[in-house]
């Protein structure tokens, strides 16, 4: 079976699939993102969560906590299955430029390439340790406000996302059109230069809607806690 084949065979196993999540649909601040990635022939999305925030209902409840509570802001995060690793490279240009700067590109063995969607302004903080309250109910407060901003930017992320992700393909189709028409001939080198002024332009377009992200992002980011707490 040749690759273009299997990758269609896995799209299909994978789209066809319940949702196994606990809310058993995709969340609604990331399923046009969604939707748009698995419409197009080159991707699939694999998993996806839009963010949340883990909260313990107030300072009663964390005075009745037995073990070690904690405050966490999970910020968006995908997974995306390409076809072939320049696909993953046009995604993921996509990615780092709207913010989302952690984001990596993996290839199995079988030739699996998928592009993991994520950022760095996660929050993770303990408030209890062994049922004792180990934090003031101001700072809670002020955790709180912190989560919510980071929430709020973390949205701002998404809309860029899928706005670089509309011009990104865009841009590919012209791309892929132009090509088509050129001549035979043409260097390797020259495909090559091609390239990398298309992930420049990509780069370009996403860059002018992040002038201000530093300055936007609330700047806290703790990690306390292992994963898989």
């Amino acid at each position: 079976m040749d690759r273009s084949a299997e990758f269609r065979r896995w799209k299909a196993q994978c789209l066809s699939r319940a949702d196994l999540s606990r809310k058993g649909s995709v969340d609604e601040d990331a399923v046009e993102i969604v939707q748009l990635l698995n419409a197009q022939e080159q991707f699939f999305t694999t998993s996806s969560c839009a963010g949340r925030i883990l909260l313990l209902d107030g300072i009663v409840a964390l005075r009745k906590a037995n073990g070690d509570a904690i405050l966490k802001f999970e910020p968006f995060v995908l997974h995306v299955q390409c076809r072939q690793l320049r696909d993953a490279q046009i995604l993921h240009a996509v990615a780092i430029n709207s913010g989302f700067r952690n984001s990596g590109i993996t290839v199995g063995k079988r030739g699996k390439t998928i592009l993991a969607v994520r950022s760095t302004h996660g929050l993770e903080v303990p408030l209890s340790h062994n049922g004792k309250l180990m934090v003031t109910e101001e700072y809670v407060d002020f955790l709180l406000n912190i989560a919510n901003q980071k929430m709020e930017e973390n949205k701002k992320r998404i809309e860029r996302f899928y706005s670089c992700l509309q011009h990104a393909l865009k841009r590919e189709t012209i791309t892929n059109s132009q090509t088509e028409i050129k001549d035979p001939f043409d260097t390797h080198k020259k495909k090559r230069n091609q390239e990398k002024s298309h992930y420049k332009r990509i780069t370009e377009d996403c860059d002018k809607e992040l002038e201000n992200d530093d300055a936007d992002d609330p700047g806290i980011n703790v990690t306390i806690f292992p994963e898989d707490y």
